[in-house]
């Protein structure tokens, strides 16, 4: 099955994970290979407005079955809240798996380090460095014991390799330690909040590590600033347009008739970025795309995740139509 190709798929179970995140069974009508980091396309509804979202799965599939965990969020933007909503038996249409955060083995050392959520892709690396026999450490940090989903599972599965932490312990994860006793020529991979992502970059980068060794995922959710409303003003398409709380810039774009280039829709591959004509706010980066030097410059954002607080911005766009 092609990765962009779209198939129709039955919600087999749901299970409360935590009372914020609910673990989904999928039964797909066909099934295709899931490697470790892959992720599922669903379709969701927004109000009356269908539109699609990515979560990572949780195992291979084998079993002919996709796992995946979703966390309804407080400022969701409609998606974690359309599959919060949703009942055993519903239909659903999926595609993929694809997987932009693919686990090389044969490596000497691995360190995971998940957030939150982000635990869900390095569940599935978890597992397949386990069965692989692969020398590895999980580092899972959360709020609070509760937020701690499917630590239980992991550690059943894979024992010590485990080490949880959380905020209300008073404790966080010691990324230069960690790193400090991955082997040489070792990976990490990470998934988890923007803060968490930013320090790892750091932290690997002072060690001297090189930087193909970190790999990582992020939620594309969450910043250095709250999200608030900004407005967007392309001139040569004579628009203005206001992005909502709940909306991306990409998607505000998209529902103005702006066409676009897009992909991941998390700020990893670049493809949805624009030029920063104009600014009278500030800049919310909240890519893994650009440098931190590319990000100091505003001369681009990627619309995906990226915002505006304090004001609005003035664009230009790859299209031509307008």
């Amino acid at each position: 099955m092609a990765a962009t190709d779209w198939q129709p798929a039955r919600l087999r179970a749901t299970r409360a994970l935590t009372p914020d995140i609910r673990l989904f069974e999928i039964a797909p009508s066909e099934t295709a290979p899931a490697p470790p980091g892959s992720h599922l396309g669903v379709a969701v509804m927004i109000g009356e407005r269908p539109d699609t979202r990515s979560y990572s799965l949780l195992d291979s599939g084998a079993d002919g079955l996709y796992r995946i965990a979703v966390k309804r969020l407080p400022d969701s933007r409609g998606g974690s809240a359309y599959m919060h909503g949703l009942e055993p038996g519903a239909r659903l249409s999926i595609s993929g798996p694809r997987n932009h955060f693919g686990l090389t083995l044969g490596r000497p050392g691995y360190l995971l380090v998940a957030g939150g959520i982000g635990i869900t892709p390095l569940h599935a690396m978890a597992l397949a460095l386990h069965q692989a026999g692969a020398p590895f450490r999980l580092l899972y940090a959360a709020r609070t014991r509760q937020d701690l989903a499917l630590a239980d599972d992991l550690r059943a599965r894979i024992g010590d390799r485990l080490e949880t932490v959380t905020d209300q312990e008073g404790r966080r994860i010691d990324l230069p330690a960690a790193i400090a006793g991955l082997a040489p020529g070792g990976e990490a991979y990470l998934c988890g909040p923007f803060g968490l992502m930013e320090a790892a970059r750091r932290a690997w980068a002072e060690a001297g590590r090189p930087a193909q060794g970190l790999r990582f995922e992020t939620f594309g959710t969450g910043g250095r600033h709250a999200t608030e409303p900004f407005t967007v003003r392309i001139p040569r398409l004579a628009k203005e347009i206001v992005v909502s709380r709940n909306q991306t810039l990409l998607e505000a774009l998209e529902a103005a008739g702006v066409g676009m280039i897009h992909d991941c829709r998390r700020g990893e591959c670049g493809l949805c970025t624009v030029k920063i004509l104009g600014l009278d706010g500030t800049v919310d980066h909240r890519d893994v795309f650009f440098s931190d030097a590319q990000k100091a410059a505003n001369a681009q954002l990627c619309t995906c995740v990226s915002r505006v607080v304090g004001g609005g911005i003035t664009i230009d766009t790859a299209d031509r139509a307008g």
